[in-house]
């Protein structure tokens, strides 16, 4: 057992105990070590003015996006809402760790030379960010660039420019994080300490970072009001603004045999450890419904922090993944003292935030069965801004038809309609034994209009809400038709 939280920044070993384990980590570069140039804005993970690069070892099981054994994979995250505690066994790279022999890398003076900085407080998160991509891959088009980049916002609306900088690199000079820190010392302090379990008191908070799924639950048993933190990019934003203060912190980051994502006999299990990024890369070819509304899952950095687990156990109406989860007959493995079970991930959640889940146990497994090549499925994510936002509303449609073009096994989930995510049994009842036109599924959206009764909030009307009931089911139809069908209307 250790009281210390081990990490690297830029190069150097750091070992962090006491309050300081509970600070944000640009708190720590900023005040703590005068390494000013990651800044911070929103202080939620929207702006990544706060982007650093996050190095970790590859666990071989389920880091598909550069990971292996041998090294250290690097990740851009929002270091605002990633705090100390979270980063044991991780190398920190700052914007200050990025100079190559003291001089400018090929990102850094390409900004210089294109003139890609206005205002300037920006600059150090998308270079940082560009650094991560370059890390991983090169050469790369202008539209991997902007998807890259769509958790970097600038104010000053100097795109333009950022994007000449970007794509204008002398791939010469290019950032490698290997050759500019060669990870050997880092490799062999980690692997000797991840398999340490950590316990930090300081007043009246703990954190708790165990080695095993046993002492994990444990943990929870004795302390029913812990917050788990994975990820962290949600509760950590209640932290940094709403004033949440957790007396008790339990930390998954080091539990075994988590990260895992694989297919066997059909179904796709996915380990709770294992990030968004890694399943958006597994499912491209495998689920591509479910690759879209990944994709569009907040942002590059929220991904690569975010998991699916944080997702489903966040439990809000309108989390993204959970419409497809609904009709994908999902099932959820939680893990307690007594052992694991499975719950249908129809009958996870009982209300507003609510899980099923006993005081000592903790989701550690997804499985999802891959939907079948005939089935016609479509996942919807609606909201003010395509990328980086939340839902307003959220649905997933899967059925299938048969010869005769009758509607069968039909399943639908609505998100942002009720205090959860919820099956539309009416309508799925509907449609069931109907022909597939245009005249069902009008009439399919009155039923499912009167089959909710949603509120109005920030994000929409119950009007809006209303209208989107009716209309969404159209669009699955159009989208869903050849084009033979959509000729004869």
């Amino acid at each position: 057992m250790r009281d210390y939280i081990l990490l690297y920044i830029n190069g150097k070993e750091h070992r962090i105990r006491g309050e300081e384990a509970f600070i944000p980590i640009t708190d720590y570069l900023r005040y703590n070590q005068g390494a000013c140039g990651t800044k911070v804005v929103c202080a939620e993970g929207d702006c990544g003015a706060c982007t650093a690069l996050i190095g970790r070892l590859g666990d071989g099981d389920g880091a598909v996006d550069g990971g292996t054994d041998a090294g250290l994979v690097y990740r851009a995250i929002n270091s605002c809402i990633q705090f100390v505690y979270q980063l044991d066994c991780t190398h920190v790279i700052t914007i200050e760790g990025l100079k190559l022999d003291e001089q400018l890398n090929a990102v850094q003076q390409s900004f210089v030379d294109c003139h890609g900085a206005q205002c300037g407080y920006c600059t150090p998160g998308f270079i940082v960010s560009l650094c991560g991509m370059y890390n991983r891959r090169s050469p790369v088009d202008l539209q991997t660039v902007k998807e890259e980049l769509t958790g970097n916002l600038c104010r000053c609306t100097g795109y333009e420019s950022i994007m000449k900088s970007a794509l204008a690199i002398d791939e010469a000079r290019l950032f490698k994080a290997d050759q500019q820190y060669p990870p050997a010392e880092m490799i062999e302090a980690f692997k000797e300490h991840r398999g340490s379990p950590i316990l930090i008191k300081a007043g009246e908070r703990t954190f708790c970072n165990p080695v095993s799924i046993s002492d994990a639950t444990r943990f929870k048993a004795e302390h029913p009001g812990a917050v788990i933190v994975s990820g962290g990019t949600d509760v950590s934003v209640n932290i940094n603004k709403r004033g949440f203060s957790p007396a008790h912190v339990l930390s998954t980051s080091n539990l075994p045999d988590l990260t895992e994502i694989v297919v066997r006999d059909n179904v796709l299990e996915v380990g709770a450890r294992a990030s968004l990024r890694d399943l958006e890369l597994f499912v491209t070819d495998l689920i591509p419904e479910f690759f879209k509304v990944l994709s569009v899952f907040g942002s590059p950095q929220i991904r690569c922090a975010g998991t699916i687990a944080g997702n489903i156990a966040n439990a809000s109406p309108i989390g993204d993944t959970l419409p497809f989860l609904f009709v994908a007959d999902a099932e959820i493995e939680v893990t307690g003292t007594s052992g694991s079970r499975r719950i249908k991930m129809n009958d996870l959640y009982v209300g507003y935030k609510t899980l099923t889940l006993k005081a000592d146990e903790l989701i550690t497994r997804i499985f999802i069965p891959v939907p079948e090549k005939s089935d016609s499925l479509k996942i919807y994510k609606v909201s003010k801004r395509e990328q980086l936002d939340i839902s307003s509303f959220g649905a997933a449609i899967r059925l299938k038809r048969d010869n005769n073009n009758k509607i069968s096994d039909v399943r639908i989930a609505y998100g942002g309609i009720a205090a959860t995510v919820v099956r539309m049994k009416k309508t799925e009842a509907f449609l069931e034994g109907k022909e597939f036109a245009l005249s069902t599924f009008k009439e399919a959206g009155a039923v499912a209009r009167s089959e909710i009764t949603p509120l109005s909030d920030v994000r929409g009307s119950s009007d809006f809400r209303y209208q989107l009931a009716e209309n969404i089911l159209l669009k699955f139809f159009y989208e869903t038709s050849d084009e033979r069908e959509l000729a004869c209307l």
